[in-house]
């Protein structure tokens, strides 16, 4: 098993989104998708937060009490981000899955976001391997 790296089951076609992205269409975003997360990237390039579906409720809920979709995905986003790397162990991820409450990762090559690996890429290779 430590053969299998993270780049051999992450996904490399991600949503991604900016800082100043209106939360209405990064919702719309993540829905188009099929997304649960979307990395947030910075002007420069770098990763400065995740936005999960979870992140949206609350905004969604206040659009529907008051008629009015306001904010940015910057508002909602989590900013203590996990990230994993693109050479990492299936294995080490799998551990930080259980040690996590996050359902998906962002891959990173150096500073720069690469893909995702999520829960289910993870356990999708241990049931073909195991």
């Amino acid at each position: 098993m430590s053969e299998h790296r993270v780049a051999s089951i992450m996904c490399r076609d991600i949503p991604t989104l900016a800082p100043d992205t209106p939360i209405r269409r990064a919702i719309a975003i993540l829905l188009d998708a099929e997304a649960s997360v979307a990395p947030v990237i910075g002007e420069d390039g770098e990763l400065v937060g995740v936005l999960t579906q979870k992140d949206c409720f609350r905004p969604a809920l206040h659009a529907s009490y008051h008629q009015e979709w306001t904010g940015q995905v910057a508002d909602q986003m989590s900013r203590e981000v996990v990230s994993v790397d693109v050479s990492d162990d299936v294995i080490r991820i799998a551990e930080m899955f259980l040690a996590h409450p996050h359902r998906a990762f962002p891959v990173m090559e150096g500073a720069k976001v690469v893909g995702l690996v999520r829960r289910s890429d993870v356990l999708s290779l241990l049931l073909r391997v195991g």
